[in-house]
């Protein structure tokens, strides 16, 4: 089962991986979108480690919706308001449970990314986050590590692809041979959280 502390791990973790990738993610936004994708999300998941930090929730779902908040009012652009959506949407499907279960997560994640493909208009293939996440969440009911190798598949197969929605749309036909930075962001939190359950023993 997971508790308030696993999710916090997992939101540190992700912050961390966000750290490091940062640059990584601004290179593949600078080809189809912004050039801001890596920049605005190390500042978003700054604030959301030191909310974390400062007051620690104590449910998992108060967890993710306290990030959800942080990440929604730090965050510019639209992945601050599809993240937030994403971690506000799964934390309050999960309520006020002190501990959770695997399954529980992968059902909550789902109604956090029906959730984003509503708010974006997007759906699989039009090269978004939710590539990634679409495969993540049901993959997730299988195991941690199946859902990590689905969202880095859901990722890099977003190079071939035409962008359908956001600002790599306008690209048109130029928007093909490069991956989603979205979709990568995506995928280094599913691993994050992968990291987060093999760190505390293996699939709970």
């Amino acid at each position: 089962m997971l508790d308030a502390d696993f999710f916090h791990r997992w939101m540190t973790a992700a912050a961390d991986s966000v750290d490091r990738e940062a640059n990584h993610l601004t290179e593949l936004d600078s080809a189809i979108g912004d050039a801001d994708h890596g920049s605005n999300l190390h500042r978003g998941f700054a604030a959301v480690r030191a909310a974390l930090d400062k007051e620690p929730p104590q449910t998992p779902g108060a967890v993710l919706m306290l990030a959800g908040r942080q990440l929604i009012a730090t965050v510019g652009g639209a992945s601050g308001p599809l993240y937030g959506t994403l971690l506000r949407r799964t934390g309050k499907a999960l309520g006020d449970a002190p501990r959770v279960a695997r399954q529980q997560l992968a059902e909550a994640l789902g109604v956090g990314v029906a959730a984003v493909a509503q708010m974006g208009g997007a759906q699989a293939g039009d090269k978004t986050m939710l590539d990634a996440l679409l495969p993540a969440a049901e993959a997730l009911g299988t195991s941690f590590g199946a859902a990590r190798e689905a969202a880095d598949a859901g990722a890099l197969a977003t190079v071939p692809m035409l962008a359908r929605k956001g600002r790599a749309s306008y690209l048109g036909e130029r928007s093909i041979g490069h991956q989603d930075p979205g979709a990568t962001s995506s995928a280094l939190l599913i691993t994050a959280l992968a990291e987060t359950d093999g760190a505390s023993g293996g699939d709970a």
